[in-house]
């Protein structure tokens, strides 16, 4: 592992785990305590029930580009993508893997690089849809607990992301010639302007062929896509409950957003720190300082520390080291 690399993996944990044991002080580990015995093994089924969820995603995707997948192969897949997500800044290797081990299979790489835009493209209309759900719910039962600019922000995010997307797909052939003069005025090759415009139409191709999918499949991937974020964002609601606190899942679920958007700009794998520290402000206004301490512990141990547990076997035997390698070189390079 390149040693700034590692610096990074490492400050990251330090991070990860030294905030909510600074929130949390000598009471956390009485407060963990509190939790049954089989409380974290239930919220790590509950894990592998979304991996499942996702994997059978990526066999409806890719059989709609005519790649047959087993579900255990799909699953191994998902965790070794889940795995490079968590692993690298801001999740840029997810894609990467993503079209790499699509293309081992068969698929060429533009066109694993469009599925999986697909798939965060039926993401963005879920946590849309369910953020406009909580804007109608807040309209219609007035609270306290749901700050109107919150949402506000989160969907202001979707919106613009989903009409990038649409600027895309309608105005490609801009984008080709923008691309291509970009290209020629920093004197690259025309071999490599040509590579660059075959790729962005394969993307685009990927991307229509998922739009002409039959109904029946595009509702599939849709229901696959809500229950697995309906479960993945009870995990917080359910480790306040399991050390002793009370939120509301609604309240829950925006945290999630809000903490998981913040630690992004950490630029460190995971976003370690921030997910931490804007959690820990969030959950205050309702639980003490040890109990949301204990939460956040609890609650990223399953949707991040058990992803690098349980993927890194995986990732190491789909994808072995030129990729890990390649992940790395990316990371750095970009930081």
């Amino acid at each position: 592992m390149k040693p700034r690399y590692a610096l990074m993996a490492a400050l990251g944990l330090l991070l990860g785990l030294g905030i909510p044991l600074l929130l949390g002080g000598q009471q956390i580990g009485s407060v963990l305590a509190r939790m049954p015995v089989w409380w974290l093994p239930m919220l790590l089924g509950l894990i592998v029930l979304c991996w499942n969820l996702n994997a059978g995603r990526l066999r409806l995707l890719s059989s709609g580009a005519g790649l047959r997948l087993s579900q255990h192969r799909a699953l191994g897949m998902l965790m070794a993508t889940e795995f490079a997500i968590s692993a690298t800044p801001g999740g840029a290797g997810g894609p990467i893997t993503y079209a790499w081990l699509l293309r081992r299979e068969g698929l060429p790489g533009p066109v694993g690089l469009g599925l999986y835009a697909a798939d965060q493209l039926f993401d963005m209309m879920f946590f849309l849809t369910a953020l406009l759900a909580l804007t109608l719910h807040r309209l219609l039962v007035p609270s306290n607990w749901l700050p109107g600019w919150q949402l506000g922000i989160l969907i202001a995010l979707l919106l613009s992301g989903l009409l990038l997307v649409i600027l895309f797909m309608r105005y490609y052939r801009r984008l080709l010639l923008l691309s291509s003069g970009w290209l020629d005025r920093l004197k690259v090759q025309h071999k490599t302007r040509l590579k660059v415009a075959r790729w962005i139409l394969e993307f685009r191709r990927s991307l229509r062929l998922v739009q002409a999918f039959p109904r029946q499949r595009l509702l599939s991937i849709a229901t696959l896509c809500a229950l697995h974020w309906l479960l993945r964002y009870s995990i917080l609601y359910l480790a306040v409950l399991g050390v002793g606190g009370s939120i509301s899942w609604s309240y829950a679920f925006i945290v999630q957003m809000l903490s998981l958007s913040a630690g992004q700009a950490t630029l460190l794998p995971g976003g370690s720190g921030g997910a931490e520290a804007s959690s820990s402000l969030l959950l205050a206004a309702y639980l003490d300082s040890a109990t949301a301490a204990a939460a956040i512990l609890v609650w990223r141990f399953a949707t991040f520390y058990w992803y690098l547990i349980a993927g890194a076997p995986v990732f190491a035997v789909l994808a072995g080291r030129p990729l890990w390698q390649r992940l790395q070189n990316q990371s750095t390079s970009g930081s």
